[in-house]
């Protein structure tokens, strides 16, 4: 069974994210499975802390569930054009000590994907994790895309999708996702 992490990128309560994250854990293929992981409790980074304290439990916890993942989903807002700062805050603690990088981020199949109230959903949020995935050497899925605009159209008060469109644009992009996280299972190097 493929065992993926979602992560959504906000700490809202009624985040439109944490909706799609949830409802892409119900959707997941036969054969696979969506562990929904968060980022609250990570600190801001300092590397001051990171010195003189060491990496903090939380991030140790989370970072060590991303590597034992077959792959990783990151669900991501879209704050001023670009990747939230407590989103990306997470992944540069996840990334310490650098020669962590290779074990947790290294060939793992990351995919991405976003809601936001706008018109254009998260694209240029989408876009601008490019650069950092290609950083940390993942493995980006460029098989599909998924940004859901107009969120508070799409989702019920209990963030159950109401969008039958868009449940299954979701349901698509998870199978697609799953597959190649599949297909390289046995290939891809340690």
């Amino acid at each position: 069974m493929a065992k993926l992490i979602g992560i959504s990128g906000s700490l809202r309560e009624a985040s439109y994210n944490s909706a799609l994250l949830r409802n892409a854990a119900s959707l997941m293929p036969k054969g696979a499975e969506l562990v929904v992981e968060t980022i609250r409790g990570i600190p801001l980074y300092d590397g001051d802390v990171e010195t003189q304290e060491g990496i903090p439990a939380r991030v140790t916890e989370l970072k060590e569930t991303i590597a034992a993942a077959d792959g990783l989903l990151l669900v991501t807002p879209e704050y001023n054009n670009s990747i939230p700062g407590v989103f990306k805050n997470a992944i540069d603690w996840l990334s310490r000590p650098d020669s962590d990088i290779k074990r947790v981020f290294g060939g793992k199949p990351v995919a991405v994907i976003g809601a936001s109230p706008g018109g254009f959903g998260t694209i240029l949020s989408q876009d601008a994790w490019l650069p950092v995935l290609r950083t940390l050497r993942a493995d980006f899925w460029a098989g599909g895309r998924l940004m859901v605009s107009r969120a508070q159209t799409v989702f019920n008060q209990d963030g159950t999708i109401a969008d039958q469109k868009v449940e299954e644009q979701l349901r698509k992009f998870l199978e697609g996702f799953t597959a190649y996280v599949a297909a390289g299972r046995n290939t891809r190097m340690p």
